[in-house]
């Protein structure tokens, strides 16, 4: 065909398919309806040709039909009146003797989509169901459903649904699976099919003759099924293991959902379950589909969250590959920072090394990020690194480090000292907003440990009138402030120097306004200025530091299998999205010291001391705000002290004194300074209940470990003998602890009094 504008294109099919010399030729009566379909799918509205091809799917030719029918279904709906007078010839198709043309002609009856042949096509449909032909059953079931859809007000008859149900046991697994899918769709008021002990034996047992889909449908049905005993339980696992360990990731993804949620109140089935999942799961992440990795990468940082060993001997399948996109990369780097150990730390450091030289500038800056985070529990080899990489002079790694810098000493402020040492000429090759921000941040802070600060400081100043970030700014007159404080005698002239500008020149009201609140604040004084500026110094000896705690499987079961791991926020936190770390919620990952392997069991027990009857949980959740409120209100609670004659504590830092406790179930709450006179420590925890308890109550413990130099060899610490470090003192706490609680409940047995708090000091 030449080629002709929309109109003429219609004009010229019309003329074709109204020749009868056209009509009589069924070679080129099929190629000009070919001709239709292609225009048709070029964008050109063919709707006025409607009449001529309503003729044309009057033919015992299968192929034409087809063709016929997907011009049928595209322009019904604006043709609503002409669509009647193919009702007729569908009709008479669905009685044909050919099953392939029955079932086209149910198919498309159901697909034309118009409320006002519904009268027409129930007997059809009806007649399907038990047609002898599985192709025709397939798609009568499917027809019922798209009905319901079309008129979801309309009722559909119990008789249809009765039989949708006894078609459950249809020799055929797709009209059984098929029989699912329109359950599901025409009960969903109702909650969906009603699964009974019957049909879920039935539905397991015919699970392997369905395909991939089919399985994962079934599997998501049968959720909503609860075993009437344990034995019940334990057949229906039995029959699902196999499937735990299949190769398609689609149905061993359904089925461990399908273990978690009926296996939720026992956590070793569970671990099992996810212990059996975890070769194709790995399998999923080495797929060359790349959407099925990142989608296995999502659900294994999912998994971890319960289990963070589960896959640590299979560290080296999360290793990156060259060819890989930037966003499974860094799926990967987030897995392996999950995965660091005292055995693969070193491995794994090497690894994340290379990949700081990326050719993409966010796979380089995840990957110096990931150092970071592990620096939080192997700080000097991650500082080495860091270190090394300032070298490389490039502008997004050096900005990267910085910030990685910036995020680890407000966590581990025992690195400050390497920090500060190597910021010295960062300041030429940053010139990025996020990294010049966190460069002004750490000068501040620490500006009287870096010699040059003042002068760095200078060339910020100078430059202010031609900065455009206003957070670079903000930033600047707090640095500037902070240095100003701590070394007055270099700072005082170019800080007058920046006051005058920003309060003066500057247009940003955010600025300005800045710039006036610590001017008027330094009217005020000195050390007035300091009490408000030092506040928010990166201090964290007395601050909140609690570590991610584990999280139970239930809490993300229902998620698993799901959109929701692809949505959720990446591990790291996002470093350009603020200026300072104080919003920066913390999470370090706690290693066993080798000294607290030999005095602590592999379940935190501890060695020699006979185990309590009142056990800790693992993850006691309080936020600061809720500790400060109870803490206030436990004069009316019960109080214990014990003095305890010991010599000085000799704590290493408040960061190791942390991971050592949380081993063994008690969270810190917030630490005075290590050298500070009397030297607290808050921390907390509550009990898990009895497994034999039908109560679900617990108790909640407050502690604060106080050494006062009061009396000279004696601390007030409930503790029975000397510790010799941060490790001991956690282990043997937490035995006090434990024979505490032991008593509390044995006391409060006889009673009935529960929920009490305990505050011991």
């Amino acid at each position: 065909m030449p080629y002709l504008s929309g109109e003429d294109a219609v004009k010229e099919l019309r003329r074709a398919l109204s020749n009868p010399n056209v009509q009589s030729d069924p070679l080129r009566y099929r190629n000009t309806i070919t001709k239709v379909i292609r225009v048709m799918s070029q964008g050109v509205d063919v709707s006025g040709l409607f009449p001529e091809m309503v003729k044309a799917c009057a033919t015992v030719d299968i192929v034409q039909k087809k063709l016929v029918y997907v011009f049928l279904c595209s322009y019904a709906s604006l043709n609503p009146q002409l669509s009647l007078l193919v009702i007729n010839t569908l009709r008479k198709d669905c009685q044909d003797a050919n099953p392939m043309v029955r079932s086209l002609a149910l198919r498309n009856m159901t697909n034309l989509r118009l409320p006002g042949l519904a009268e027409y096509v129930e007997q059809p449909l009806t007649v399907g169901l038990r047609d002898r032909a599985a192709c025709v059953r397939r798609v009568a079931v499917l027809g019922w459903a798209k009905l319901h859809n079309l008129q979801p007000q309309a009722e559909i008859d119990a008789a249809v649904v009765n039989e949708l149900y006894s078609l459950l046991r249809d020799s055929d697994p797709v009209v059984m699976v098929n029989c699912l899918r329109a359950l599901e769709e025409i009960l969903k008021d109702e909650g969906g099919v009603a699964i009974n002990k019957n049909i879920t034996h039935h539905l397991l047992n015919r699970l392997k003759e369905c395909d991939v889909w089919g399985q994962c449908d079934v599997l998501r049905v049968l959720e909503r099924y609860r075993p009437q005993t344990e034995g019940e339980l334990f057949d229906i696992l039995s029959l699902l293991d196999s499937c735990l360990t299949c190769a398609h990731p689609p149905v061993m993804a359904a089925t461990l959902r399908l273990f978690l949620c009926l296996s939720a109140g026992l956590p070793s089935v569970c671990q099992s379950a996810l212990e059996r999942a975890c070769g194709p799961l790995l399998a999923a992440c080495g797929s060359n589909s790349r959407e099925m990795r990142f989608t296995a990468l999502a659900h294994v940082q999912l998994m971890m969250q319960s289990v963070p060993g589960l896959l640590g001997a299979h560290y080296k399948r999360f290793f990156c590959g060259y060819a890989e996109p930037a966003f499974i990369k860094q799926r990967k780097m987030q897995v392996l920072v999950e995965l660091v150990n005292d055995e693969n730390v070193s491995m794994l450091l090497d690894e994340l090394k290379g990949y700081c030289t990326d050719v993409d500038p966010d796979t380089a800056q995840a990957a110096i990020s990931a150092i970071g985070r592990i620096g939080r529990s192997y700080s000097d080899k991650c500082l080495d690194i860091l270190t090394g990489l300032l070298g490389l002079r490039q502008e997004h790694i050096t900005s990267a480090v910085v910030q990685t810098f910036r995020d680890l000493v407000w966590v581990c402020p025992q690195c400050s000292d390497v920090v500060c040492a190597a910021l010295q000429g960062c300041e030429e090759t940053l010139q990025d907003d996020q990294g010049r921000q966190a460069l002004l941040w750490l000068l501040g802070v620490y500006g009287e440990r870096v010699a040059t600060a003042p002068y760095v400081l200078e060339g910020f100043i100078d430059g202010v009138r031609a900065e455009v970030s206003v957070s670079v700014k903000l930033e600047l007159l707090a640095a500037a402030l902070r240095l100003f404080l701590s070394r007055p005698a270099e700072t005082q002239d170019m800080l007058g120097r920046l006051l005058h500008y920003c309060i003066e020149e500057e247009r940003d009201m955010c600025v300005r306004d800045q710039a006036l609140l610590y001017y008027r604040l330094l009217q005020c004084g000195p050390e007035q200025a300091r009490r408000v500026v030092e506040a928010r110094r990166s201090d964290p000896a007395l601050g909140v530091l609690i570590g991610r705690p584990l999280q139970p499987i239930d809490a993300w079961a229902h998620g698993f299998n799901t959109l929701q791991p692809l949505s959720t926020a990446a591990a790291t936190p996002d470093s350009s999205t603020r200026g300072s770390p104080e919003h920066l919620h913390c999470e370090p990952k706690h290693t066993l010291t080798e000294e607290l392997k030999a005095l602590t069991g592999h379940q935190g027990s501890v060695v020699g001391v006979e185990p309590a009857v009142v056990s800790l949980s693992l993850s006691p959740a309080l936020s600061p705000e809720d500790f400060e409120e109870m803490w206030l209100q436990l004069q009316n609670f019960l109080c214990v002290v014990k003095l305890m004659p010991c010599q000085m504590l000799p704590v290493n830092s408040p960061q190791s004194l942390q991971a050592a406790l949380q081993l063994v179930n008690i969270q810190t709450m917030a630490f005075t300074p290590p050298n500070a006179l009397p030297w607290k420590v808050y921390l907390y925890t509550h009990t898990q209940p009895a497994p034999d308890s039908t109560s679900a109550e617990c108790t909640l413990v407050l502690a604060e470990l106080l050494y006062s130099s009061d009396t000279p060899d004696s601390s007030r610490i409930t503790v029975k003998q000397k510790p010799r470090d941060s490790a001991a003192l956690s282990v043997y706490f937490y035995s006090t602890l434990q024979q505490h609680l032991a008593d509390q409940s044995a006391l409060h047995k006889n009673t009935g009094k529960k929920n009490i708090l305990s505050k011991m000091t």
